[in-house]
């Protein structure tokens, strides 16, 4: 990222990843995500990247490049998020939920496919390469190879709802200004289930500074998003089920990069080599949580 003054004002611009760029369907995806908050930015608060003769995107010297508007604001970390705040996130992703998007072509939009992923491929890649995470992803494999099943169950189960979403709706996606919030970072907009997005979001604006989930600020999301949208009544260990999708997806990713073999450079694999040992413990970690989460779901649905 880098800020950029001009004549015309102050800009954001993102130079994004080259080794992502390659990927053939990465540049369709960019345009379809931008088109997503193009079309809810008069529904939310949101923030789409400025258009230049009618694209998103701009290239210079095989680099993509995408440009904001500056946002005089500040991000939220977790001792700073209250109550109030998870209800006001709530209450924004309940609108985008209700969003009719029949006007909008989603014949095209971003969706990740269930699909098995083969650990021990990597495992073995990474016994190869003397990985430093080797023992962490062999004590984990089938573990992992559970996960990848529950999650490919609860997202068949979960397929026949969709909406658009921003689906990367953490605390550090969201600029605060004068006590509102505007969202950004779309770029892994797509479609995505309701309750899904719904426990995902709720979950990432209740992380207390001590990395566990705060009742009253979990709780407090549900009601901002119930007062907008109404009650959910759905399988909610289903839905939690579908919550180690991405995870493990961004281990996989993370798995590339420390093998080098989706990487730019040795900062990336670093970088790469780190996640992979956060996100093992992670879905560690998320495991545990799910259960608890049921609890408090089923007593918050008999209130």
């Amino acid at each position: 990222m880098y800020a950029i003054e001009t004549t015309n004002g102050n800009y954001a611009v993102k130079a994004l990843n080259p080794s992502i760029m390659e990927r053939p369907t990465a540049l369709h995806n960019y345009i379809q995500s931008e088109r997503i908050v193009d079309f809810l930015s008069n529904r939310i608060p949101a923030q789409p990247a400025k258009k230049f003769k009618g694209d998103f995107l701009q290239s210079i010297d095989n680099q993509f490049y995408m440009i904001f508007d500056w946002i005089v604001g500040d991000c939220k970390v977790a001792t700073d998020i209250t109550e109030a705040d998870c209800k006001k996130i709530g209450s924004i992703l309940a609108n985008i939920h209700q969003t009719d998007y029949s006007q909008f072509d989603m014949s095209h939009a971003s969706s990740k496919e269930a699909r098995e992923i083969v650990w021990a491929f990597y495992l073995n890649k990474g016994k190869e390469e003397k990985a430093v995470w080797i023992n962490d992803l062999s004590d984990s494999v089938e573990k992992l190879s559970l996960w990848n099943a529950k999650s490919n169950r609860s997202k068949k189960m979960l397929e026949s709802e969709k909406v658009l979403s921003h689906r990367d709706l953490e605390p550090k996606n969201v600029m605060w200004k004068n006590g509102e919030p505007i969202i950004i970072d779309w770029e892994s907009a797509g479609e995505i289930n309701p309750k899904h997005d719904l426990i995902e979001t709720a979950i990432y604006w209740s992380i207390n500074e001590l990395g566990s989930v705060d009742k009253d600020k979990f709780l407090a999301f549900l009601k901002g998003h119930q007062n907008s949208y109404g009650m959910v009544q759905v399988d909610w260990r289903a839905v939690l089920d579908a919550g180690y999708f991405n995870k493990l997806e961004w281990l996989e990713y993370s798995l590339k990069r420390s093998l080098q073999i989706e990487c730019a450079d040795k900062v990336e694999q670093e970088m790469g080599t780190r996640q992979v040992i956060e996100t093992l413990n992670e879905l560690k970690e998320y495991e545990k949580l799910s259960t608890i989460l049921v609890e408090w779901l089923n007593e918050w649905k008999k209130k």
